[in-house]
Order: structure tokens, then sequence, then C-alpha cells
């Protein structure tokens, strides 16, 4: 998915995107796609952290017609600094307003 507006049909590809955007250091994308009622004032993000794939373990609603969502992942990076392979395992929710999904929080 190209990183425009024009939204995501349903949470896990927003989560996909999002991924995406973290790997190409598109913090605008980011916060555009944040619910303004979680989203930070500004983003720093870490340019030692190289993000190397993404596994999605589970979902729970988040289709074209469901007001919200969940997406379980484990994110795999790479830190330059520290020479080490780490991951991020999160659920993330996610909530379609106005037809647009949008990130909302992360519960694990």
């Amino acid at each position: 998915m190209h990183h425009a507006r024009a939204g995501a049909r349903t949470a896990e590809v927003l989560m996909r995107s999002r991924y995406s955007a973290f790997a190409c250091a598109l913090g605008a994308y980011l916060l555009d796609t944040w619910h303004p009622s979680t989203r930070p004032a500004r983003l720093d993000l870490d340019p030692g952290l190289e993000w190397r794939r993404l596994q999605i373990r589970d979902r729970s609603a988040g289709g074209e017609q469901d007001p919200d969502g969940t997406v379980s992942f484990v994110a795999h990076f790479y830190d330059t600094r520290r020479r080490e392979y780490g991951r991020l395992v999160e659920t993330s929710r996610f909530i379609r307003e106005d037809g647009r999904w949008l990130y909302l929080e992360a519960v694990a």
C-alpha cells in the first residue's frame, strides 16, 4: 500500500502500512493515521532501528464494515547502535471513523 491519504480498507491493511511507514521513517503518515484522542503532539523515530519483518499473529474484527478491530503482531528490527536484533510484540487497537481506519492504542 502506498502511504496516501486515501485510507486502508481494513485494520490489518492499516497496520501493515504503518509498519512500512516506520521502516521508511514516514512520521507524518504515522501521525495522520493515529486517532486524535491518543495521537502524540510529535513523533521522534529512532534512526538506529532498522525494521526488518512484520508477522501478523492474529486479528479480531477490523473488516470493511466493522467499527473497530485489533491486530496482534511481531515486528522484528535490528538496532544498529547495539548491533543486535530485537522484536516488538503488540496488540494494536484500531477504530473506524467516517469510513477511515485509525490507530488508537497498544493494548499488549
